[in-house]
């Protein structure tokens, strides 16, 4: 097989799309000792990937052996495998690379007065001369997958990539807060991150306000050390949360260790609700494998199990050394008061215990007497007539205990239903109906009636918006930032207004009708981060999870104590949507209690 064929063959699994290029590329200007790392992408990698360090560089014959498959300074023998100390190891990435794309390299060693020009094409060298240039390497990729049509047709839109790109870009700087990185897009500078310590590389990637949010993490022991940043509980949220795993300076991803530091949340935060969390492992060489996928994002660990419980307590000690728990308030009405202990005096009143000697249990007293001796003075006086006209609704009027199981159901139950509903525990309506007891979730069934009124809102084009009297200032990410251009028309159409005001920063002008009380910045942070993981290419995929997101903010909370009037309004709005049983995401809104299952549960 052609070594040109054999380096595609290796690109389809190393270099996936144009953030493959930037990882790799990057990571090797670290390996090389670069304290300045450049980077600059034309439309999102289509085009044109440039990344200029200035590492060691390379001499005239080790640019052009970089090139060849397998061909690699950083380990010399297979024992090595197990003591790497660098990113790269391969010798896969540059000739992957080349095999798919146009490169210009331009590299120059300290040692050297002039540097090397090289230019490949699809795997084959075009020219190489000697070039005037600084210490260091210049690699700039043109025309990515020029040569594979198929590749190049399935790469996402340009949003897409580019987000792709910054995510990978973020992976790096996050544990390399020791080196400046740059990053423009298009001419346009998105990153501009100066050498320094690593929560303010953190602050510097994602903005000022996480900084209130971190809880720093350390554990040292001789199997490894643990260092980094947990959140806050409150900090949690449904979407959108950063989470970062770095092992000995590299991104892992690592589901095991994800489910330890959940744990170490339980009962602190919702069930669902996602943590942010940067931790770094420091474990000897020896102790992980990385070589088990190209992308080396999956990494084996010897010992797996006795690190999960060193991050278990980890984590625990750090949310619980700095008091985030929160303080268990106990209920102190009517609870007897105990007297702080005074070892100075003398007399000590001796607790005195209030009873009647005249009280016998087996004596029958009148039902009026009892009720007249047990009366309490705060009872306001004519109490009964807060009940008058409820003896006269009885159940037994509606038929609603008829054997007739409902199969489906539909709308004819909201016919059926009895007026009178009760709400359980603040989280559930119920109500009887001609086949037996219904209990609704009432949150859920918000839900889904304001789902559908904002999806009609986003279809006919219809607006309500009101104007903030003081507007609101939300900072995003470059990547959050990408993301909201690219659904600014359909939060629009949901009634948002918001002002670019450079930055990263913009001004909240006005939201949809609805929303009052409501924390704006969750949910325009989980907006996008929805509008992020559904994709900015299919339009209804983007009016569904704006519509879902901001339907869940705006929702009737559970524990919010409801009105009989306010219930049924909630019935006849849920039975009138074009689907009662489920929510938008496939949740169960309501069940049924069937008459038989009741006679059955009482027999």
């Amino acid at each position: 097989m052609p070594d040109s064929v054999a380096n595609q063959i290796a690109a389809g699994e190393v270099i996936q799309r144009p953030a493959s290029v930037i990882k790799e590329l990057v990571e090797n200007a670290v390996d090389a000792g670069a304290d300045e790392i450049h980077v600059m992408v034309v439309d999102a990698g289509r085009t044109s990937i440039q990344v200029i360090d200035n590492g060691i560089g390379m001499s005239e014959t080790d640019a052009r052996l970089a090139f060849e498959r397998h061909a690699t300074s950083k380990i010399r023998k297979a024992d090595d495998l197990f003591a790497l100390t660098t990113m790269g190891f391969r010798g896969e990435a540059l000739p992957s690379i080349a095999a798919v794309s146009q490169v210009e390299l331009k590299t120059r060693t300290a040692s050297e007065e002039i540097g090397t020009h090289l230019m490949l094409s699809g795997s084959r060298v075009v020219s190489q001369e000697p070039v005037s240039c600084p210490v260091g390497s210049n690699f700039l990729i043109s025309n990515l997958f020029f040569n594979v049509p198929a590749r190049r047709k399935f790469l996402k839109s340009n949003a897409t990539e580019l987000n792709n790109i910054l995510a990978a870009f973020e992976r790096v700087v996050l544990v390399n807060p020791q080196i400046s990185f740059t990053f423009h897009s298009n001419g346009v500078e998105v990153y501009n991150l100066r050498a320094c310590g690593l929560r303010q590389r953190i602050v510097d990637v994602f903005g000022k306000k996480i900084s209130q949010e971190l809880l720093p993490v350390e554990a040292d022991t001789t199997m490894c050390r643990i260092t980094g940043f947990v959140g806050k509980p409150e900090s949690a949220k449904k979407k959108g949360a950063r989470q970062f795993f770095f092992v000995n300076g590299r991104f892992m991803r690592h589901a095991y260790f994800h489910k330890a530091v959940q744990s170490a949340y339980e009962r602190l935060v919702q069930t669902g609700d996602q943590v942010p969390y940067f931790i770094y492992f420091n474990v000897r060489p020896e102790d992980i494998d990385v070589n088990i996928h190209p992308t080396k994002t999956e990494i084996k660990f010897e010992n797996e199990q006795p690190i999960w419980q060193i991050l278990v307590a980890a984590v625990k000690e750090a949310v619980g050394k700095f008091n985030e728990i929160p303080s268990i308030d106990f209920d102190v009405v009517g609870k007897p008061e105990i007297p702080v202990f005074n070892p100075f005096q003398q007399n000590v009143d001796v607790p005195k215990v209030n009873y009647d000697p005249q009280y016998n249990p087996f004596k029958a007293t009148s039902k009026a007497t009892r009720r007249e001796t047990s009366q309490d003075k705060s009872v306001p006086a004519g109490w009964e007539q807060l009940y008058d006209g409820l003896q006269s609704k009885q159940p037994a009027e509606y038929s609603i205990f008829d054997d007739q199981p409902a199969e489906n159901v539909n709308g004819s139950l909201i016919a059926e239903k009895s007026p009178t509903h009760y709400q359980y525990k603040g989280m559930y309506i119920m109500t009887a109906v001609k086949s037996g007891l219904m209990i609704v979730d009432q949150h859920r069934a918000h839900v889904r009636i304001l789902y559908e009124g904002y999806i009609k809102q986003l279809k006919e084009g219809i607006t309500n918006s009101q104007k903030v009297l003081f507007p609101e200032i939300i900072q995003l990410t470059p990547a959050e930032e990408m993301i909201l251009q690219q659904v600014m028309a359909e939060m629009e159409g949901l009634g948002f207004e918001l002002t670019n005001l450079g930055g990263g920063s913009y001004a909240i002008q006005s939201v949809p009708t609805g929303l009052d009380g409501i924390n704006m910045f969750p949910l325009l942070r989980n907006m996008i981060a929805s509008a992020d993981e559904q994709g900015v290419s299919v339009a209804d995929e983007i009016n569904h999870s704006l519509a879902l997101s901001m339907a869940r903010s705006a929702a009737i909370p559970r524990g919010q104590v409801l009105s009989n009037e306010e219930m049924e309004n909630i019935f006849n709005q849920l039975f009138s949507c074009t689907n009662v049983n489920y929510t938008p995401d496939g949740k169960v809104i309501l069940c049924i209690l069937r008459q038989q299952e009741i006679e059955h549960l009482l027999g």
